[in-house]
């Protein structure tokens, strides 16, 4: 199974991953264009990035931001191949990437913590991890980050992947695959034990932190990119810490409704479901940490990502371990 997985990773990641060169030249408005392709489909979560662009942070610093969306792997094989400037995807697939030769880097760990979670009901009899045996787990993929964090609680716990029932789910239809009782759990994202507890479930959760490193969302862009226009990156990520700032600093209602307006409108039945999830998990938690409170948004802790490499290895998910200056921007692009 793990060597199906690597083919898979390295089919998508590294299909067309040649370095081709590009010439930015300002638009009829005096703005850069450059575009971000972003993991999953349009949400309020991604709040600091429109709100970026709709509150002129990403124009102050010269650039007109497109939003496009695709899976993790896609987007870093679009990234790295410089068939798009900027990625935002999950950093598992990012570090898996690198290890395998895509030449992209981190320049911005949006999310300070990953988003990874095992989730249950609360009558599933399920109490600690080790009672996991013998279950049915449901994932989207193989491939997928949730699926290696999953492999990672089993084997902290002495257990390994077979000893778990496997079911794989489409992401529209496997937070009901947990509701009707399809499966025991899902490996998914935090946000659902959020939503779901908001819509009266009673669940529970392994988070990913509680076991391993993990990040969430991260900022990425290629090696070429990087080095050729060094100020269009630092100009990127510098608007986006002034977007995460204002909406720390009281305006998460405008960001939520600004989002759904302009990007997620079929949130718009949820707008408050949103704005109570995000202040919780977001504004007080995923956007901000330690690290944050000394050095600034989006700051990249190398000591970190290097344990959460040598996790990746530790368990199996990539063959060998590197360091960690090749994978990001030690502190951020715009952290001294």
């Amino acid at each position: 199974m793990k060597r199906i997985i690597t083919i898979l990773l390295l089919t998508v990641m590294l299909a067309g991953c040649g370095q081709k060169s590009h010439t930015y030249t300002p638009n009829q408005d005096g703005l850069i264009d450059v575009s971000v392709q972003i993991d999953g489909a349009a949400v309020p979560y991604y709040a600091p990035m429109y709100v970026a662009q709709e509150r002129g942070f990403f124009a102050e610093q010269g650039l007109n931001v497109s939003f496009y969306y695709a899976s993790a792997a896609e987007i870093v094989k679009n990234v790295g191949s410089n068939n798009i400037e900027f990625g935002f995807p999950n950093a598992d697939p990012v570090i898996i990437g690198r290890a395998n030769g895509v030449p992209v880097k981190i320049v911005h760990t949006t999310l300070q913590n990953g988003l990874g979670s095992v989730i249950f009901k609360d009558a599933s009899g399920i109490k600690v991890p080790s009672d996991l045996k013998g279950k049915t787990i449901g994932i989207t993929s193989y491939g997928s980050p949730n699926y290696s964090q999953l492999k990672m609680l089993l084997e902290t716990e002495g257990l390994t992947i077979d000893d778990v029932t496997i079911k794989i789910i489409g992401t529209g239809a496997i937070v009901n695959a947990l509701i009707t009782d399809q499966v025991d759990a899902i490996s998914f994202s935090m946000l659902r034990t959020y939503e779901l507890r908001a819509n009266g479930e009673a669940v529970s959760e392994f988070r990913s932190n509680e076991f391993t490193t993990t990040y969430g969302n991260v900022v990425i862009v290629s090696d070429t990119f990087l080095e050729t226009n060094p100020e269009l990156v630092e100009g990127f990520t510098k608007a986006l810490n002034k977007s995460l700032e204002y909406i720390t600093d009281g305006n998460l209602e405008d960001a939520v409704d600004l989002s759904i307006d302009n990007y997620a409108q079929s949130a718009k039945n949820s707008r408050d479901k949103f704005v109570t999830i995000m202040d919780d998990a977001y504004v007080n938690g995923l956007w901000q940490s330690e690290d944050t409170k000394i050095h600034g948004f989006g700051y990249n802790n190398r000591e970190r990502y290097q344990l959460f490499i040598d996790d990746l290895v530790k368990f199996g998910i990539i063959s060998k371990s590197y360091d960690a200056s090749e994978l990001i921007v030690e502190g951020g692009a715009n952290h001294e």
